[in-house]
């Protein structure tokens, strides 16, 4: 049934084009094209510009910060959205976003996931024998000691 499959495959393609599809992931062909994630927590149409789809997800994450893990391969601006989070707790005095700082570590576990702060591979590497919650709060350390970890201010047109 070659003909049913072809008529399949470009209603799948039209849907897609019209945006009546959930994206979970970026376009082939982007720069973050290994990004995935649970389309069942982001409601993002397949028809989106992929700054548009970024810009959606690190919305998502300021809101509800647990949702960064349902992210495989982040790219470095989510990356950059759950460290300012972050920031923010250690500011407040909510005491150590260890939760979140594991997310951290469980997307670095992808070889795929790009550095948002130099050494912080290299740092989660160093503490992979620890337990989680002391991984963490090392982790955390390393971030509040680096240079760049947290203030970055991105440019916008």
């Amino acid at each position: 049934m070659p003909l049913i499959d072809t008529v399949l495959d470009l209603l799948g393609r039209a849907s897609r084009a019209l945006g009546f599809e959930t994206a979970d992931a970026f376009p082939p062909g982007h720069a973050y094209a290994r990004t995935r994630w649970n389309k069942a927590y982001f409601d993002i149409p397949s028809d989106c510009k992929p700054e548009a789809i970024e810009q959606r997800m690190c919305e998502a994450i300021a809101n509800t910060p647990a949702l960064f893990g349902a992210i495989e391969n982040p790219t470095p601006r989510m990356q950059r959205t759950l460290l300012g989070i972050i920031e923010a707790r250690l500011r407040r005095g909510q005491g150590a976003p260890g939760d979140l700082a594991q997310l951290l570590v469980a997307a670095y576990r992808s070889p795929h996931t790009i550095e948002a702060v130099p050494g912080l591979r290299q740092a989660i590497r160093a503490t992979s024998g620890y337990e989680p919650h002391v991984q963490a709060n090392a982790i955390l350390a390393f971030l509040a000691d680096a240079p760049a970890a947290f203030g970055v201010i991105e440019a916008r047109n």
